[in-house]
């Protein structure tokens, strides 16, 4: 009798498991404090919490930090805050912030910063044709 009923609880709980990972997970909303801590986080003095900043940005797509991560990308002398805001640039995917990677690859004085910001763009170039590839194969399936 008890093993049956620890039988029906662990069953219970692993299908409750189960469940809960094949739901589709609701997009989060990003409340307007944190978008702005976020990017007072990115105008601190302290590195880490600059490259910290530059990393949630990213994460989480925040469309406004662009302008705040383009000066630091073309005006800060480290190269582990630009490295962290061209990755952040290329993660939020807008046309400036791709554009302003691109560019960073020519322009750039670090050749570390020049080589990760080609990657980047490199990367992102892949994910474009390959989801054009797709879209293409998608339409001409559509067409038949």
């Amino acid at each position: 009798m008890k093993m049956t009923s620890i039988i029906i609880i662990l069953t219970l709980l692993l299908i409750g498991h189960i469940i809960a990972l094949t739901k589709p997970k609701a997009a989060t909303q990003i409340k307007n404090n944190t978008i702005e801590t976020l990017i007072m986080g990115l105008n601190s003095e302290n590195l880490g919490l600059q490259s910290s900043s530059a990393y949630l940005i990213g994460e989480l797509k925040i469309s406004q930090a662009v302008i705040p991560l383009l000066k630091i990308l073309h005006t800060e002398k480290n190269e582990e805050l630009r490295i962290a805001a061209a990755l952040a640039l290329y993660k939020i995917g807008s046309p400036i912030a791709i554009y302003a990677v691109k560019q960073s690859i020519k322009f750039d004085d670090s050749e570390r910063v020049s080589k990760l910001c080609a990657s980047f763009y490199n990367e992102y170039l892949k994910n474009k044709f390959y989801d054009e590839e797709i879209n293409v194969d998608v339409s001409k399936t559509a067409l038949k």
